[in-house]
């Protein structure tokens, strides 16, 4: 299950419908359904009601939460399961990796590809643009980071290879930092990594303490006087808060019988959002001073 969220929206996807519930207030509000496999991510643009979801089925389909049920963009043209979807910083732009071994660049009002690079191996797992900028970080199977420049479309920095396939990436709000996390088993692997975007390669600290695969990492939404927090959900039922810069564990959270914690998103300055296989979604509190709590707040 992968989680969205957006002002008071919170987007989720069961197989193949994209599912909108308004979080704080538990109810589920419409549904959209256009893909003949499931649903791998979801993203979307902030400041516009438009949602994006990438699918088992090669390709991505645009919807409109203030419009009807229908989709109203599609893009075609990967040859495998789609696993990547980011929209440009001025929302003109759609990127989308897959296990076709290929990040393709599309035009998002005409749906029209406008770039495709294959690299043997890249079996993209997730994509991120960065804010403010024309990169655009990757992801892979081949257990590489790669950062693309979206006017050349070519790959411009490669991150050394870590021992494990890397599932996720996320950017910090300063853009000086990546974050990406690795899957694994019996605590190998199973960590996430601190970059440093300005020093191609600069391996700044590594998270480790899951003992499972780490299938979510973020920067947690930074507030002025404390310090900087990352946070990981993995298939071992845990979130992990971290100091960013020390790599201690603050805060281990377990979520007995939710089967793998897939996602997480921020919803505030002081809270998270958790998806789970078995048990829907949770609130994680942090409040400064207090020991950081998981409310259930939609079963699905």
């Amino acid at each position: 299950m992968w989680i969205l969220i957006c002002y008071r929206h919170c987007f989720v996807f069961f197989g193949q419908a994209v599912v909108v519930y308004e979080w704080r207030a538990g109810k589920r509000c419409k549904s959209f359904q256009g893909h003949s496999r499931e649903i791998t991510k979801l993203c979307c643009f902030k400041g516009s009601s438009l949602i994006f979801s990438a699918s088992r089925d090669k390709t991505v389909l645009m919807w409109d939460l203030g419009r009807d049920t229908e989709p109203v963009q599609e893009f075609c043209g990967h040859e495998l399961v789609v696993n990547g979807v980011a929209v440009s910083p001025d929302g003109s732009k759609l990127c989308t990796g897959s296990r076709d071994n290929s990040m393709r660049l599309w035009d998002i009002e005409s749906g029209e590809c406008l770039h495709k690079h294959t690299i043997s191996r890249n079996l993209v797992t997730h994509v991120c643009w960065v804010p403010g900028s024309t990169s655009i970080v990757q992801t892979s199977e081949d257990k590489t980071i790669r950062v693309w420049d979206s006017r050349t479309w070519q790959v411009t920095n490669t991150f050394p290879a870590k021992q494990y396939i890397q599932t996720h990436c996320d950017i910090s709000s300063n853009c000086y930092h990546l974050l990406s996390s690795s899957n694994g088993f019996g605590g190998q692997g199973c960590e996430a990594t601190l970059w440093d975007l300005r020093q191609p390669g600069c391996k700044v600290a590594e998270y480790r303490g899951h003992l499972q695969t780490t299938a979510c990492c973020m920067f947690v939404p930074p507030r002025p006087g404390y310090p900087a927090l990352v946070a990981s959900s993995s298939y071992d039922s845990s979130v992990k808060i971290w100091d960013q810069n020390t790599a201690a564990c603050l805060y281990t959270l377990t979520l007995d019988g939710s089967g793998p914690l897939v996602s997480l998103a921020p919803c505030d300055s002081s809270s998270l959002l958790c998806a789970s296989f078995n048990t829907g979604l949770h609130q994680l509190h942090l409040d400064q001073g207090a020991m950081p709590s998981l409310t259930e707040v939609a079963r699905f």
